[in-house]
């Protein structure tokens, strides 16, 4: 296709609001997180409550995630993206009006339902409003939106907003922006011209909405999930519980706690372009455990450290790059290029799915469980037993990035006499 021949001008409209909308996903998803030490006080919950909160929005999340990348492929991106930024939306401000722990659990289930429709659908749509040399590029920069939105800005915004307004009224303020961006969605956002029915071109090739057992079959998607369900253990274990280890076992104050906090959407934002990029180089496998490997130094690291911001921040900075940055890169470039042929958003739901219903379900219930019977100083022991795990998972993956697949194949011919080599 002629770049001349594309549309650029809608592209650059729909990548930048569907990044946006990406990034209030993560705002409303993570704003919760550094108001809990507030919302204990007036609701009387647990560390095990906190938890669970966390963790019942990941485990809805992650079955739409599965759902609704198939979906979407039948039924338009539009039927999917608009009513769920609205509702996720709309949803983050009835989480002010929780009035205990069980109807807070609903609200956030059902906010999982629109985040994880959201979540596939949205990539898919940036896939199509992109350009192909520019494709790469375009979800990479979606994917940052929620490290940047999500984990870098919500925790300064929600401690600085307690400031001034209660906890209720932080979550009323921040559902605005989601509601006027889903109006915009409505008047930019266009279907794909190709129709996603359209029939295989022979009769080998997979059809395009191919069942679940078909995208299962790829070696690199089972081993995707286990790595993501890993990498996702490790975000979603410290975006849920770092307030509370930083607050009650180092005693910061609340402003100091979310400018630390902070570190891990600031690092993760760079992370999600710096890593997939470094694994065009290295490839996919070799990145994937240097983003682990890297991840467990650093979490070891920051559990040595005591009430000293500065220190905090730069080793969580350091973490998040490789644990955001391996979310990106297994979600993203590995779960692409094991998808068959015609059902990426399909690998790309079901990888995101899994990692979302282990990493960012029972992972987070697991950790409130530890702090609420260990003790919170001893919850940190539960990602980087994860990360180390996921070393040993990516060892296992096939490399699939196309620079290093054509080294690997011009390499024995290169090993060749001259009068073997080939013509």
């Amino acid at each position: 296709m002629k770049s001349n021949d594309w549309d650029v001008a809608y592209e650059w409209k729909a990548v930048v609001l569907l990044a946006l909308g990406f990034g209030l996903v993560g705002l409303d998803r993570w704003l919760i997180a550094p108001l809990f030490p507030a919302i204990m006080k007036d609701l009387h919950l647990t560390a095990q409550d906190v938890g669970n909160c966390i963790g019942i929005l990941g485990l809805s999340w992650g079955i739409f995630a599965a759902l609704m990348g198939g979906i979407s492929d039948k039924i338009g991106r539009r039927k999917v993206l608009i009513p769920a930024i609205l509702a996720f939306s709309l949803l983050s401000g009835f989480s002010g009006l929780a009035g205990g722990l069980m109807s807070l659990l609903a609200v956030r289930a059902l906010m999982g339902v629109a985040e994880g429709s959201f979540c596939p659908t949205s990539f898919a749509a940036t896939a199509d409003a992109s350009h192909p040399k520019r494709r790469g590029f375009n979800l990479g920069l979606q994917q940052s939106g929620f490290a940047l939105f999500g984990l870098a800005l919500s925790p300064i915004i929600a401690t600085q907003l307690l400031s001034v307004v209660t906890w209720r009224w932080v979550f009323a303020l921040v559902s605005v922006p989601g509601l006027i961006l889903g109006a915009l969605m409505f008047f930019v956002i266009r279907e794909p011209k190709a129709a996603p029915q359209a029939t295989p071109k022979c009769s080998m090739c997979p059809a395009e909405r191919g069942n679940w057992r078909t995208v299962l079959k790829s070696r690199n998607i089972p081993i995707a999930m286990a790595a993501l369900f890993c990498a996702m253990t490790g975000v979603f274990v410290l975006g849920a519980m770092l307030p509370l280890y930083l607050t009650e076992y180092l005693s910061l104050d609340t402003q100091r706690m979310g400018v630390v906090v902070s570190a891990i959407g600031f690092g993760g934002f760079i992370g999600q372009f710096g890593l997939p990029g470094l694994s065009d180089l290295t490839g996919r496998r070799v990145a994937s455990i240097v983003g682990f490997a890297g991840t467990a130094v650093m979490l070891y690291l920051f559990r040595g450290l005591g009430a000293q911001p500065v220190q905090l921040f730069a080793v969580l900075f350091v973490a998040s790059f490789f644990t955001l940055g391996l979310v990106s890169l297994l979600s993203g470039p590995v779960a692409t290029e094991a998808a068959p042929i015609g059902m990426i958003s399909t690998s790309i739901g079901i990888v995101v799915g899994a990692g979302e219903i282990f990493g960012g379900g029972i992972a987070p219930a697991l950790a409130g469980f530890v702090a609420t019977h260990f003790g919170i100083q001893n919850i940190l022991w539960l990602p980087i037993c994860a990360v180390l795990l996921g070393i040993g998972v990516s060892l296992l993956l096939e490399e699939t990035a196309p620079a290093r697949v054509r080294r690997q194949r011009l390499a024995p011919s290169l090993e060749l006499p001259a009068s073997e080599q080939p013509e």
